[in-house]
């Protein structure tokens, strides 16, 4: 099924925000792997400009696309007031670098049509959802084109709905990811149970509810981690933390050094950039704003000024620095010294 579906036991995640790079894309090709190029915050044209390069390279890749929530896109006035009272909780902030803040945004679906159509007028092989799913008539079209459609889910529920829905193959994201949580429906229990303990765990249970091939994420760091999740069931294994220390990521060099920094020790789920949760170093700016509202991409609007300044400055305190709870195990070097690495140690693969 490996063979029929990727041709690899590694993918890389699609690392939206200047990560997954056509260069991180055709090296994690090269090295045996599977690479995601990352629509999301691009413009149409610079999402066709990326494929036309990694294609132009020989390399075979997928394509990722953020699903818009429509509910947040037209928040009630409730909501619309905690999203003010937040923007102003990030005055003494934009103060400290000397920007403005924006004004409220609440019109960006991130072009969801124009890439859907842009997707089908010229299809890629694998096209990958996170936020959510795309209709049922949206994944027929693509399937129809040519492409594999991956859901990304966190739950069993998820995990239904998506194939009922059409998906090809699933992307079971646990918890201890970095960056976004893909999650797209509400908690399915009121109790305090806190779901699967791993990722092969949920792995596990995912595989019990559905009949299609999955792909596993995160917290898969080492052999050891690549291991438990094939054992589960898993075609692949999705990797990020691990490989957003390598020479050819496109992370800024602020992030990587941050990831090996002593001065950081845990990492947090936190709305505090962007409106959704996502799991991130806990630095100075995940502290101050533990209370951030739900709203995305509103508040990632609001915050990047901060976000960009920070960046500019030199200031980690105020970066987003997504990480998975295993970043201490993120290590330097290409991109092939890495995955040859997990490879090698690997029993499984």
């Amino acid at each position: 099924m490996t063979d029929a579906i990727f041709g690899t036991r590694i993918i890389a995640a699609p690392m939206a925000g200047g990560t997954s790079t056509p260069r991180f894309v055709q090296a994690v090709h090269r090295a045996g792997g599977l690479g995601f190029l990352a629509a999301g915050y691009k413009t149409v044209a610079a999402m066709q400009s990326d494929i036309r390069e990694v294609r132009a390279a020989g390399a075979r890749f997928g394509l990722n696309l953020f699903v818009p929530d429509r509910a947040q896109l037209n928040p009630p006035p409730a909501a619309r007031d905690q999203l003010e009272s937040y923007r102003r909780s990030l005055e003494p902030d934009a103060r400290r670098y000397g920007v403005a803040l924006p004004g409220l945004r609440l019109d960006d679906d991130d072009a969801w049509q124009d890439k859907m159509d842009a997707l089908l007028a010229d299809p890629v092989e694998f096209v990958s959802f996170t936020f959510g799913l795309p209709e049922q008539d949206e994944v027929r079209a693509l399937k129809g084109a040519g492409s594999m459609v991956i859901a990304t889910v966190t739950s069993t529920a998820e995990a239904a709905l998506a194939a009922e829905r059409g998906a090809d193959v699933l992307a079971v994201q646990h918890s201890s990811a970095g960056g976004h949580s893909a999650a797209f429906l509400p908690p399915g229990s009121t109790t305090r149970s806190p779901g699967p303990a791993t990722t092969a765990e949920l792995l596990a249970a995912v595989r019990s509810t559905v009949g299609v091939p999955l792909v596993a994420a995160g917290g898969i760091m080492d052999s050891a981690g690549l291991d438990s999740v094939l054992a589960a069931g898993a075609t692949a294994a999705q990797l990020g933390t691990a490989l957003l220390r390598s020479d050819e990521s496109g992370s800024r060099q602020l992030h990587k050094d941050a990831l090996a920094s002593q001065a950081f020790t845990e990492t947090r789920m936190t709305r505090a950039f962007t409106g959704r949760q996502a799991r991130a170093l806990a630095n100075s700016f995940v502290r101050d704003h533990e209370d951030a509202p739900e709203g995305y991409p509103a508040i990632h609007h609001l915050t990047a000024p901060i976000r960009a300044a920070a960046a500019a400055a030199g200031d980690p305190e105020r970066l987003n620095l997504w990480a998975g709870t295993g970043w201490r195990q993120a290590e330097t070097g290409p991109v092939a010294d890495i995955m040859s690495g997990m490879l090698g140690g690997s029993e499984l693969s």
